[in-house]
């Protein structure tokens, strides 16, 4: 059983470094560039976690298809059966949790559609009533596209070329689907806690980008980070609504957003950024992937064995 214990201690650990260096390869990049390497790496871990849990869980079953008693599979292995048992429990546990943050997710985005049915507008944009200084941008929901929704209180914080870039921001948000992003790698952190560390990377990077292309609209980065630090401000002193928070321009650390703005557009990924990237991303798959192919064999080697051991007891 070492194939077995080695491909589950690696696919078991390898989610640690690779949310590491995923966090890690986003920073060097443009945050387009970062979100999808970190959506994606989140998708590939959760991935080999579950796959090790399979395996794991259908020991059992592998040796009653190879016409094993269940005496002989414990002589051979004494921990197949209670291992089977906690892989089972776990991805009992997983999926239980899956379906309560996908039902979180469903309730928050009713629940700012409900608020956001008492603003007026045309096309895209929605102006809520109220003191409340925020703008967010809200997914399309049963039917409905999406709207971008800014109280009063955060129009009369801003002046007119600030709304412009707002606006921008949150319809930037809404054209590049940012909300599906987000919503992966939460439903991914399921699966393992070392996935929950990209969470708070990815809602930085995809305020980011949604700023680059604020500042692209506008044709001002200066300009597009003053207004984001100005709507940052108003909302923490006046206090902002209960919207949908994922995709809210306030959100993450504005200074450090703000502060990127202030420098010169990030430029794609090339020369040895892009080289990294594709051996960062090609070592996680390789890994993953050598630790799913040892996991197999080691499950393989050991129903062969334990069949060439039973065929030979009853030959003697």
């Amino acid at each position: 059983m070492t194939y077995v214990l080695a491909a589950v201690v690696t696919a078991l650990a390898l989610p640690w470094a690779g949310a590491a260096l995923a966090r890690r390869l986003a920073d060097r990049l443009a945050p387009r560039w970062a979100c999808w390497t970190l959506t994606c790496a989140a998708v590939l871990l959760a991935g080999g976690t579950i796959s090790v849990l399979v395996g794991l869980f259908h020991v059992p079953f592998l040796a009653s298809l190879e016409r094993l008693p269940l005496s002989r599979v414990l002589d051979e292995w004494p921990a197949a059966v209670p291992v089977a048992c906690a892989a089972g429990i776990v991805m009992l546990a997983q999926l239980v949790l899956l379906v309560r943050r996908w039902a979180r997710h469903r309730s928050l985005l009713r629940r700012a559609w409900l608020s956001a049915d008492e603003g007026t507008g045309d096309g895209d944009l929605l102006v809520v009533p109220g003191t409340d200084v925020d703008a967010f941008a809200l997914p399309g929901y049963r039917g409905r596209g999406g709207r971008v929704v800014v109280t009063s209180g955060m129009v009369r914080s801003l002046k007119s070329g600030e709304r412009e870039v707002l606006l921008a921001h949150e319809r930037a948000h809404l054209a590049g689907r940012h909300h599906l992003l987000s919503a992966v790698v939460d439903l991914a952190a399921v699966v393992h806690p070392a996935i929950g560390g990209l969470r708070e990377t990815l809602a930085f990077h995809l305020e980011r980008w949604a700023d680059e292309e604020a500042a692209a609209a506008v044709g001002d980065r200066r300009a597009t980070a003053a207004a984001i630090a100005r709507a940052a401000l108003a909302g923490a002193a006046h206090g902002r609504a209960a919207g949908y928070p994922l995709l809210s321009a306030t959100s993450g650390p504005v200074p450090r957003r703000v502060q990127a703005l202030l420098l010169p557009e990030p430029a794609a990924p090339r020369g040895g950024v892009r080289r990294a990237g594709v051996v960062a991303g090609a070592g996680t798959v390789l890994v993953t992937a050598v630790a799913a192919l040892a996991l197999a064999y080691g499950l393989h080697e050991y129903v062969e064995y334990a069949a060439r051991r039973l065929v030979g007891a009853s030959s003697g």
